[in-house]
């Protein structure tokens, strides 16, 4: 008795070791990261059936709200078949079997006619169970986080079968892998979807801007002979402008109505993505000529004021930017998506329902002028700004009668560097209002310094800029300054060019007499390069003309310069207005500017733009 007692342990014993080896080999399988869900249980029902020894075994879903149960899964071991037809099956779960699945660790039922778990009360339960020729059962509830989520069925057929308890465990075990898989495959899910949602726009699913840029990225390739390369398509869509009751809601969803239009478009042949909230993105699959890409847009163009112009549309604008990789400094993605973005805000600015192709040569103006402005702002609050000055001569005694005031920037590299490289980037940004403003004070504080001859203090000239000569407060900037530094306002003129007075001629007027009225002197720089009627000098409030040096250079070989100086400097003198001769460099220039009736002039002949001290010096020298 006691040697059948130990045979009997010892087989429970080997059950229990192949039971756990069974296990263990399933989990090397299951759980290896290429196993998808429905190979993971595919693997656990022929686990189980070959461990158990039975003939099916089945992975059911819960579905709580129906309270029905729902087959999806099936193995037949004798045929070795997966979900043969007609597996998925739908029972209702009305029964004590219901019940127990959600209080047990398995169902252990021995012979499925004598157990009152399913007895034939639940009609689809036990007419299942006949159709099937199913003897015994052995259960395992499938839970996770506490949840019931469903049941694997390990279905034995023949005589009655009596399980184990190393059944029991090893079945028990068997709903947990399943409830492992499946928490596996929801993470997988999860990790898919915000994958997803991290490369794709949510309203529409099409590719965001991340991912329009890996395919960019990966398209991009060295260029040969004369294709243009990679093409971006650039889609700006905009709401009415002005509209204060915007329908928020509604333009959204025709920007989703937008993205399936598109989609039909672009189909298989291009990657289309929302690549901003009010913006649609498009990279052609092969590399389209310049003409190719323009109808390509156009096309776009053409379908969403279509869309808007229908009568569930909206009525938005489009215009569309296109780039070329050819125009890339060095393969990016990104600057290639920015320049055909850059490309539509321009067509924006310049009318709707308009196409611009991105321009290397003015985005890297564009691109050069901002530097600059940037850097002259950083300059300008760190005190690299500075003036310097050019004489003004006599030619009667060659004496220094007046200076001009000229800015100079010098740069982190030690070079002084001239307006004309930046002045141009100073209006555009409006810097230039602050920087006349401190040129005007720091002119008029040097100016004080200046000797006088016989009594007679030189004068200063300063230039004034067209967005300042705009600004309404120049007046009293100009007030300010001379209050300030004490210097008298005789002593002070003002530069203005033809064409900025020629704006508005009867805005001009007002402002010059304003600026008379302080007393200043006003002179017209750089006369005879712009279309001024010389009928306005006798409107305006002119002291000094001053004849551009363009004119000068060819003095005095040139007849027609000479001519034209000569008509000058009598016109000046008919009105009573002084004359001054820019850019002389020659003594022969000189003299000709002289014979003419020439008073004044300045130019390198006699010096360059000089820092104060050495304009100081200048003026004692020329004194004595």
């Amino acid at each position: 008795m006691a040697s059948a007692a130990s045979s009997k342990q010892q087989e429970r014993g080997a059950r229990a070791r192949r039971h756990n080896h069974a296990l263990v080999a399933l989990g090397r399988r299951v759980w290896h990261e290429d196993c998808t869900f429905d190979t993971a249980i595919a693997e656990i029902c022929e686990v189980a059936a070959d461990t158990l020894e039975v003939e099916r075994v089945n992975i059911w879903r819960v579905d709580a709200a129906a309270q029905r149960l729902h087959c999806v899964h099936a193995y037949v071991h004798s045929s070795g078949v997966h979900n043969p037809p007609g597996f998925d099956e739908s029972l209702l779960l009305d029964s004590e079997y219901g019940t127990q699945l959600d209080e047990v660790r398995v169902i252990d039922i021995a012979d499925v006619g004598n157990d009152s778990t399913v007895s034939a009360s639940q009609e689809a339960l036990g007419a299942y169970l006949r159709r099937h020729a199913i003897q015994s059962l052995l259960d395992a509830p499938v839970r996770a986080e506490g949840d019931l989520l469903g049941v694997i069925c390990n279905e034995h057929v023949g005589s009655a079968r009596v399980w184990t308890p190393e059944d029991h465990a090893f079945a028990g075990s068997l709903g947990d892998y399943v409830a492992v898989a499946y928490e596996i495959a929801r993470r997988r899910d999860m990790e898919t979807r915000l994958r997803f949602l991290e490369r794709h726009d949510p309203q529409t699913n099409l590719p965001n801007r991340d991912h329009l840029l890996e395919v960019a990225h990966t398209a991009l390739r060295p260029l040969h002979d004369n294709d243009a390369g990679l093409v971006v398509i650039h889609l700006q869509i905009d709401p009415p402008a002005g509209n204060e009751q915007l329908d928020i809601e509604g333009f959204h969803r025709f920007l989703i109505d937008c993205a399936e239009h598109l989609r039909e478009i672009t189909a298989d042949n291009a990657a289309l993505a929302r690549v901003r909230d009010d913006a649609f993105a498009i990279i052609p699959h092969r590399h389209l000529r310049e003409v190719e890409a323009l109808e390509l847009a156009e096309r776009c163009i053409d379908l969403v004021q279509s869309a808007a112009a229908s009568p569930s549309g909206y009525p938005a604008t489009v215009t569309a930017g296109i780039a070329f990789s050819r125009d890339l400094a060095a393969p990016s993605a990104d600057a290639l998506l920015r320049n055909a973005e850059n490309a539509s805000l321009r067509a924006r600015a310049n009318g709707v329902g308009r196409c611009k192709v991105f321009n290397a040569d003015r985005h890297r103006s564009l691109l050069a002028r901002m530097r600059t402005e940037q850097a002259l702002r950083e300059a300008f609050a760190d005190g690299q700004l500075l003036l310097h000055y050019m004489p003004e001569v006599d030619l009667r005694d060659g004496h220094w009668r007046c200076a001009e005031a000229l800015l100079r920037w010098r740069n982190s590299n030690g070079r002084l560097v001239p307006a004309g490289e930046f002045i141009d980037a100073a209006e555009s940004s409006g810097l230039i209002v602050r920087l006349g403003r401190w040129v005007l004070l720091e002119a008029c504080n040097a100016a004080m310094r200046w000797p006088a001859r016989d009594g007679v203090a030189p004068m200063l000239r300063v230039n004034v800029s067209a967005r300042q000569f705009e600004e309404a407060c120049l007046a009293a900037d100009v007030d300010s300054a001379l209050a300030e530094s004490g210097l008298p306002p005789e002593r002070l003129c003002l530069e203005l060019t033809e064409t900025l007075l020629l704006r508005d001629p009867a805005a001009a007027a007002k402002i010059l007499a304003r600026l008379r009225a302080l007393g200043v002197h006003v002179a017209l720089d750089d006369f005879g390069t712009g279309f001024c009627s010389l009928g306005y000098l006798k409107h305006l409030p002119i002291d000094t003309i001053k004849i551009d040096r363009s004119f000068t250079a060819g003095l005095p070989q040139d007849r027609a310069d000479l001519a034209i100086v000569k008509a000058l400097v009598g016109l000046a003198k008919d009105l009573g207005i002084d004359v001054v001769g820019e850019g002389v460099e020659t003594e022969a220039q000189a003299q000709c500017l002289r014979d003419c009736g020439v008073v004044a002039v300045q130019g390198y002949l006699y010096s360059p733009a000089i820092n104060n001290e050495a304009l100081i010096a200048g003026f004692a020298a020329s004194a004595s």
